[in-house]
């Protein structure tokens, strides 16, 4: 199995990591507070990495994708995003695949959309960020 993305709240926002295994221990990643949520409205081409990621940051989205905030994407199909970070250390990528339904997105007609951590973590639970509520449940595995 791959690895999974999820997100834990509220502020401040973690990102954790979980192996594919049970066994595997999970990595925790404090976000600090005041950190901006940018969506980039659209569909991203998804074979992108960190480095195609970025440029389409300064590009397209006219921002700096070393300043510390958050930028996420998302495929044509909406059920993968991906979200880049540089801490003051270096750049990250998380992806996160929903096994059913599909990420809310905003239309491109919007531009880009600035939403806070607590929307972000609504949004990588499956759940409408717009008007929280729970879409969707897995049931059983296989």
């Amino acid at each position: 199995m791959g690895a999974a993305f999820a997100c834990v709240f509220p502020a401040p926002l973690i990102l954790i990591w979980r192996g594919g295994d049970e066994g595997t221990a999970a990595a925790m990643i404090p976000i600090p507070s005041g950190v901006r949520v940018w969506i980039a409205t659209g569909h991203t081409d998804m074979r992108r990495g960190m480095n195609g990621l970025a440029l389409q940051v300064q590009q397209a989205l006219k921002r700096d994708p070393h300043a510390g905030d958050l930028f996420v994407f998302r495929g044509r199909r909406g059920n993968l995003v991906k979200v880049l970070w540089h801490d003051s250390l270096g750049m990250s990528l998380y992806a996160k695949r929903l096994e059913r339904g599909k990420f809310i997105w905003p239309s491109p007609a919007d531009g880009v959309i600035v939403i806070t951590p607590a929307q972000l973590a609504y949004m990588l639970e499956g759940i409408d960020w717009r008007h929280p509520q729970r879409t969707w449940r897995p049931e059983a595995v296989g």
